[in-house]
């Protein structure tokens, strides 16, 4: 298994397209723009069930007979160039201004895509949190699923308490685990 591990790459791509229904989607390089395919499991292993296109991603990847494959996500970044106003009459807010809010454990109660939102419930406190598509989208997310377990960064809105940044539990743990 030593030349299984020595064929690992790290490689720094684009996510072209992930469709969570079919289960697979491609990552293109920065290097070479060659496709890389990531599959649904690779991605579900880093903690996410699905991966906006744009995003960002650091992969490890092998060659394979049927080309090159991702088989760990290390990182996912959301799409450049996204932006997120806090509320309807205020500037953008930065990802710094974002990230130094405190993530907040939760879970997902639904989300439709279609409707372009969904709710989410934080451990402890009974009222729901408004995640908006474009907040999942600027988060790295394609989607989210019932049930699925999420870190948040939240805001009170006039309407309520909503996301301004959806982690996935897995890399939220990952975060919390790193040295200072």
């Amino acid at each position: 298994m030593v030349e299984d591990e020595k064929a690992l790459q790290l490689v720094h791509g684009r996510v072209k397209w992930f469709d969570p229904a079919k289960g697979f989607g491609f990552i293109v390089t920065e290097e070479n723009g060659a496709d890389i395919l990531l599959h649904a499991n690779v991605l579900r292993n880093y903690g996410q069930s699905s991966v906006a296109d744009g995003a960002g991603i650091t992969v490890k990847v092998q060659s394979t007979q049927r080309g090159v494959q991702a088989v760990e996500v290390v990182e996912i970044e959301p799409p450049a160039g996204t932006t997120f106003h806090l509320s309807e009459d205020s500037e953008a807010t930065t990802p710094e201004e974002i990230a130094s809010r405190p993530l907040e454990p939760g879970r997902v109660k639904w989300f439709d895509k279609g409707k372009g939102f969904g709710f989410a419930n934080v451990f402890g406190r009974s009222e729901d949190v408004f995640i908006h598509v474009e907040v999942l989208r600027m988060s790295g997310f394609a989607d989210l699923a019932a049930g699925e377990a999420v870190a948040l960064r939240i805001i009170e809105g006039r309407r309520g308490r909503m996301a301004v940044q959806v982690v996935s539990w897995e890399a939220a743990a990952r975060q919390h685990q790193q040295p200072v």
